[in-house]
């Protein structure tokens, strides 16, 4: 090196411009799920690859082998993100009914802005700490309703498990209409046109209740099969 403080500063400012790039950011799990998400959010849960995941972070896939084993353990990651913007509230015995609804609303919404997310949720039984907070507060909900704690594991079970796949049809109903091929998701009208003109020999109620059985909107179904799980939890 120059001894003259003049001449270093010059050998200095003469360096390769790479020494002077910035470094990148490190690799976390935080940047591993961020990356995920906005793969799920842009192209749908069955785009999602660990190799997918390392090009949106620009680096390889070895480098997130560092943080996850798999592909299982990024999807836990994912749906750990997801429980951990559930808000639970303080259990109420007076209103645990609607607090049973409104938690499960909050997961629905949330799996329904990341296309097919619940796949995820429905593949394995998740041990984050978030996942483990939601099933806490869910199952402190249902006891504070004076649900036996066998019937209450079974309910949440049964709840979490239909929310995950009503989130998961609607994500790929959306997935058909956008790429096009949507020939096969009939409205409403189309629905009783159909089962007004089936065989009325063959399938009599069918056709009799096409109106019954095709009316209601998402939200009044989604409602209707939560409301009644809870309303017969209190039968022996």
């Amino acid at each position: 090196m120059p001894a003259d403080p003049k001449q270093r500063g010059a050998a200095r400012r003469t360096r390769p411009h790479e020494d002077l790039a910035p470094r990148k950011k490190p690799i976390t799990a935080d940047r591993i799920t961020d990356a995920a998400l906005q793969v799920i959010a842009t192209e749908g849960y069955d785009a999602l690859t660990i190799r997918r995941v390392s090009a949106v972070l620009n680096t390889g896939p070895s480098s997130l082998y560092a943080h996850i084993v798999s592909k299982e353990d990024l999807d836990d990651l994912i749906i750990g993100r997801l429980h951990a913007e559930i808000d639970l509230p303080e259990p109420d015995p007076a209103t645990w009914r609607q607090q049973i609804l409104d938690v499960y609303a909050q997961l629905r919404d949330v799996y329904l802005k990341y296309p097919g997310v619940s796949h995820a949720a429905l593949a394995a039984v998740s041990t984050h700490d978030q996942t483990m907070r939601l099933g806490e507060g869910i199952l402190a909900i249902l006891l504070a309703g004076g649900v036996a704690p066998q019937r209450a594991g079974w309910a949440r079970d049964a709840l979490t498990l239909y929310v995950s796949a009503y989130a998961l049809e609607r994500s790929l109903v959306q997935q058909r209409q956008q790429s096009h091929d949507d020939d096969w998701v009939l409205s409403h009208e189309e629905l009783i046109e159909r089962f007004s003109a089936i065989d009325a020999v063959r399938f009599p109620n069918t056709r009799r209740y096409a109106a019954e059985l095709t009316s209601g909107t998402g939200q009044a179904r989604f409602d209707f099969a939560l409301t009644t799980i809870i309303d017969n939890l209190a039968t022996p």
